[in-house]
């Protein structure tokens, strides 16, 4: 059903939008230029969700993780260049392996100081030797699965120790389809993505949802499912971008997530770690990774300043009333979520979206593009 068959009785806006990050933004903007009515609830006391900013000297600290925007898509990209100045950005983070660094993603240099080699042909005979040696045919767990698409070297190194922390569970005890494939790039190249355009907004992301919400009146601390019954009264339309099993008050059960926690210091000093991202793949420290944030602006005001902001990544498992991040992909929750999609089909006029609606984790560019197309679906 869209909007012009939409027969239901006419009430104060088109559409209630329950969440004012990526996905509820970008579904206002195409509504609001197709003439029609939004509310936006926001549960927190911010706009803009995980990719809101918090500026402290003017840097623009990413309150909830680095978000890097990268996509193939021209016209999605020339969407978000409309929107907000982009500033152009490469993700090139390193490894720190007890003290050892490395190029991130795997690529000629992180072979050259791995296997001592220098030609790609050098790399995959040194990789292809170690997954001969191991002669796995049929991975039963992510170790094996890990070694044999790029050998023991790299596993143990960068990989092992820091899966185990994102995940808090034994390799061994993990399943295979969580890492189906690895890049391995046999040139020296540091970027982290394949994708043509890549940038940040120059000032942070706040700029992005600002232009993307405009004149849209949002409530901020308010929880669409405290009231549901009477937010659904004011608007023809619900579009939902909460937690889908919350929803339907878990009545299939609840799904399983992975969350992270945020330690973010300040430090009197021009430059603390030198990059933007450090991957930390050892137990040697209980965090992930760290995120130097004034590194993803190099034109920034606060680039220059002689103060610092560093955020340690924490992964832990996560309990309900904390926020959740990673859908958790295993049979378990495949199950439950297909029981959940089977009931929202039944509710023609609420439209489940982004990371928690769908329980899919998404790109920056899926998700904007995702509510373009549905915004189109349902107002066309």
């Amino acid at each position: 059903m869209n909007l012009k068959e939409n027969n239901m009785e006419t009430k104060k806006y088109d559409f209630l939008i329950v969440g004012s990050g990526l996905y509820g933004a970008t579904f206002n903007y195409i509504a609001k230029h197709t003439g029609k009515t939004c509310l936006i609830l926001e549960r927190r006391n911010h706009r803009g969700g995980n990719i809101y900013c918090d500026v402290q000297d003017e840097i623009p600290i990413h309150k909830y993780g680095a978000h890097i925007f990268h996509t193939h898509m021209k016209d999605i990209w020339d969407f978000v260049c409309s929107k907000c100045e982009m500033v152009p950005f490469i993700n090139s983070p390193i490894a720190n392996y007890k003290g050892e660094v490395y190029n991130l993603p795997f690529n000629m240099n992180t072979f050259s100081k791995l296997f001592n080699v220098f030609t790609p042909e050098e790399a995959k005979a040194a990789i292809e030797k170690e997954i001969a040696d191991a002669n796995i045919s049929e991975p039963k767990n992510l170790e094996e699965q890990a070694i044999s698409l790029v050998g023991k070297t790299i596993y143990k190194k960068l990989i092992k120790e820091y899966t185990e922390k994102q995940w808090g569970r034994d390799c061994k005890k993990l399943s295979p389809d969580i890492i189906k494939r690895l890049p391995v790039r046999f040139e020296y190249n540091n970027n982290y993505f394949n994708d043509i355009y890549q940038g940040i907004p120059k000032g942070g992301y706040n700029a992005l949802i600002d232009t993307l919400i405009g004149d849209t009146e949002v409530l901020l601390d308010t929880n669409y499912l405290d009231n549901m019954e009477y937010w659904n009264s004011q608007a023809n339309y619900i579009v939902y971008t909460g937690p889908i099993d919350e929803f339907f008050n878990y009545s299939e059960g609840q799904l399983e997530w992975r969350k992270v926690e945020f330690q973010t210091e300040k430090y009197n000093t021009k430059n603390y770690q030198g990059n933007a991202v450090v991957n930390y793949t050892s137990h040697n420290e209980p965090f992930t990774r760290s995120i130097e944030h004034k590194f993803f602006d190099y034109t920034g005001n606060g680039f220059n300043n002689n103060v610092t902001y560093v955020s340690k990544e924490y992964s832990t498992e996560w309990k309900p009333g904390e926020e959740p991040y990673y859908p958790v992909n295993n049979e378990r929750n495949t199950a439950i979520l297909k029981k959940y999609q089977e009931l929202a089909i039944k509710y023609d006029n609420i439209i489940f979206g982004g990371r928690l609606g769908t329980y899919k984790y998404y790109d920056m560019d899926d998700t904007i593009k995702a509510a373009i197309d549905k915004a189109h679906e349902i107002i066309n």
